[in-house]
């Protein structure tokens, strides 16, 4: 080959590296992307207590808000022990009612009239011990008279006093102090006994605790539970996140807080979501994510949640792309 030859190829060779360089040079940066897929974290609510599912009103994909009924439970064992504890709380405030009370009302009208009665006997019996002491220092009266009549008023005194302790005997309640207390304690267990049976109760109808879209109907009417057992699946908004995964090169770009744009398949422009965690340490590719050239290498976790308002045209378990609001 000649000199010239040589030198011709030296020239193409130099013209193709500077034209790759030039080119190299000149185009548009790549854009940062990174897949993932949608996830979410379900909400499975089962009964407090074991017992026979009756109803389940909702169906998989209803929209439910707070407070809407999912499931009821036979109720038919707390509806009893309620109505006995009902009864036997009327029990126990009669009786306190008893031993806090006095004596019949007849009773108390027999020992005023008897009291009565006594207190005009001694008036009667002091006025005329009254008029024999006169007539003693008159001469018209003997010693023996006086002593007898004096005799009398003190009787009348003393069935005075009888009648008095009688009454107030009647008048105060008719139990001790300690059979009223015990009586009292009675009482307020078996209104603690009727709370708890309202409670068991209420927890026959189980109702969602917040909004969220029925993801899945785990059991049917018929079924015995057991307690804990999740009956249905919800699915809250705020529960749906985006799960991807960043090369050890990308992560320094990654900030709690951060706004990344979400793409997937047939979703609408302008997704958004807010990075919410970073994990602490590497892990390799996962399977769910095809990407040849992300496959077997390191890669850390990234969590982020879309707003209220688009999280809903997610769906979990869908593949998506995640880039950079702003920058390459």
């Amino acid at each position: 080959m000649t000199r010239r030859s040589w030198l011709a190829i030296a020239a193409l060779v130099l013209a193709a590296v500077g034209g790759g360089l030039f080119w190299a040079r000149r185009r548009p940066p790549v854009s940062l992307a990174w897949q993932g897929y949608a996830e979410a974290d379900y909400v499975k609510v089962g009964p407090v207590l074991a017992g026979l599912l009756t109803a389940v009103p909702v169906q998989r994909g209803d929209a439910v808000a707070a407070g809407t009924l999912l499931f009821t439970q036979d109720d038919a064992a707390e509806r009893a022990a309620r109505d006995q504890a009902a009864r036997q709380l009327d029990q126990a405030l009669e009786q306190l009612a008893n031993l806090q009370s006095g004596g019949k009302q007849t009773e108390i009208q027999q020992a005023e009239a008897n009291l009565a009665d006594t207190q005009a006997t001694m008036a009667r019996a002091g006025a005329d011990l009254e008029r024999a002491q006169i007539l003693l220092r008159n001469g018209f009266a003997t010693h023996q008279n006086v002593d007898q009549l004096s005799a009398e008023f003190r009787s009348a005194q003393a069935k005075v006093a009888a009648n008095e302790a009688a009454l107030a005997q009647l008048r105060n309640p008719l139990g001790r102090a300690a059979e009223i207390k015990a009586q009292d304690a009675a009482v307020a267990a078996t209104r603690a006994a009727i709370r708890m049976a309202d409670w068991r109760m209420a927890q026959r109808r189980v109702e969602a605790p917040t909004a969220a879209r029925v993801a899945d109907v785990l059991a049917r009417p018929g079924e015995t539970m057991a307690a804990g057992t999740p009956v249905v699946a919800l699915l809250p908004p705020a529960n749906i996140f985006v799960r991807f995964f960043v090369p050890e090169a990308d992560l320094a770009r990654m900030h709690l807080g951060e706004e990344l744009a979400i793409g997937c398949d047939s979703c609408r422009p302008g997704l958004r979501a807010t990075v919410s965690f970073i994990a602490p340490q590497a892990e390799y590719t996962p399977p769910v994510i095809y990407s040849e050239e992300s496959r077997a290498k390191l890669v850390f976790l990234i969590e982020a949640r879309p707003p209220l308002d688009q999280a809903p045209l997610l769906n979990p378990g869908q593949p998506v792309t995640v880039r950079p609001v702003s920058g390459p």
